[in-house]
């Protein structure tokens, strides 16, 4: 089976390729848009399957994956930044608190549709003012959900806990997407 991942996400690409797998990158265009009302723990999943959805190119003995991350704090969407202003602002809203991190895979051949969700938690220390301008200069956050990725600086040096999969927190809930792609 020839897989297909819909995502210009470099950890994504990394991720698959360290599972073992051989696949192609194909592009997607779909407008992200969430229903007004919808539950924060659907949001990754809806939008997971939304893009699968709007690819139209599927072949015979092709799967398609495709995720979403969605991060929330109090039951508020964090999604990504438009600036260093929000950058800061979110950052700061995480800064020693607990907050979650949920990524929605969607894995689609011609005859089935399979979407999953997995939920981390993630507990940051204290952030000061200094280290949040430090790392959005130098690591530019704007491409990730709430400002910061798990692996680069802020996650290596503010990251107290996390409850769940380091790469569900990275954007590709792994263990889930090797037992559905071995399955098929």
């Amino acid at each position: 089976m020839k897989i297909l991942l819909a995502s210009q996400s470099p950890r994504r690409k990394e991720l698959l390729s360290n599972l073992g797998f051989d696949f192609e990158v194909v592009k997607i265009d779909c407008e992200e848009i969430l229903p007004e009302n919808i539950k924060i723990e659907k949001a990754a999943a809806y939008l997971s399957e939304l893009k699968a959805n709007a690819f139209r190119n599927l072949q015979n003995n092709e799967a398609l994956l495709t995720a979403d991350t969605v991060v929330a704090n109090e039951n508020q969407f964090l999604g990504k930044p438009k600036d260093e202003f929000e950058a800061k602002k979110m950052i700061q809203s995480l800064s020693g608190k607990t907050h979650q991190v949920y990524t929605g895979i969607t894995i689609k051949t011609l005859d089935k549709t399979i979407t999953e969700t997995d939920v981390a938690d993630v507990e940051f220390d204290e952030i000061s003012d200094k280290e949040i301008d430090f790392y959005i200069k130098n690591y530019s956050p704007f491409d990730k959900a709430g400002s910061y990725g798990i692996q680069e600086w802020l996650g290596m040096a503010k990251i107290k806990k996390i409850n769940g999969s380091f790469y569900t927190i990275m954007g590709l809930p792994t263990h889930l997407v090797y037992k559905i792609l071995r399955e098929l």
